[in-house]
């Protein structure tokens, strides 16, 4: 059991959900060690949608895909770009079953990753890790770290079981 046959192991299973769609930068062309996992898991091409960078408009239209029923798998391949996504992150993702009263509950899994620093370090602006600061101002959205291999199959599951929101960071080193 490897650290990256996990991950392969996981978009096979969300893959498998009728309603799962998988988009942001570099989902359907090569780009970053994230779309090697899709590529090798199978993930169909009619499951995907390729995005330019433009990161909070990404996280729009995931929570846009989630009220329509689908179950957005929001890829972030830099934890780092993630926070150009806050906007729509915070203020609406994890505010909107408050701001409407119960009424809306959507679900995204956001997939992000912190960038390697072996054998060559990526540097300041690919590296760094926010899952704690991210844990502390989200109240809905879940925040998991995956360090082991053994941990991922099941948190993926458990983030596709959820009525909630999820945030699931990969560690690139474990790759």
């Amino acid at each position: 059991m490897t650290y990256r046959k996990e991950i392969v192991k996981a978009m096979q299973y969300l893959a498998g959900m009728s309603n799962a769609l998988f988009l942001g930068q570099s989902i359907c062309f090569p780009g970053h060690a994230m779309f090697s996992t899709l590529e090798d898991a199978n993930v169909p091409m009619d499951k995907r949608l390729e995005l330019p960078v433009f990161e909070d408009t990404q996280m729009g239209i995931s929570i846009g895909l989630a009220l329509g029923g689908f179950l957005p798998i929001s890829i972030y391949p830099r934890m780092d770009f993630l926070i150009i996504a806050m906007n729509q992150l915070v203020n609406h993702l994890d505010r909107m079953e408050e701001m409407s009263h119960r009424r809306f509950q959507p679900k995204v899994i956001i997939r992000t990753m912190v960038g390697s620093k072996k054998p060559l370090d990526a540097g300041p602006q690919h590296t760094n890790d926010y899952t704690e600061a991210l844990d502390s101002m989200l109240t809905t959205v879940s925040v998991i770290k995956l360090t082991t291999a053994e941990n991922i199959l099941p948190v993926y599951r458990e983030a596709a079981r959820s009525t909630r929101s999820s945030i699931i960071v990969e560690m690139a080193d474990l790759y």
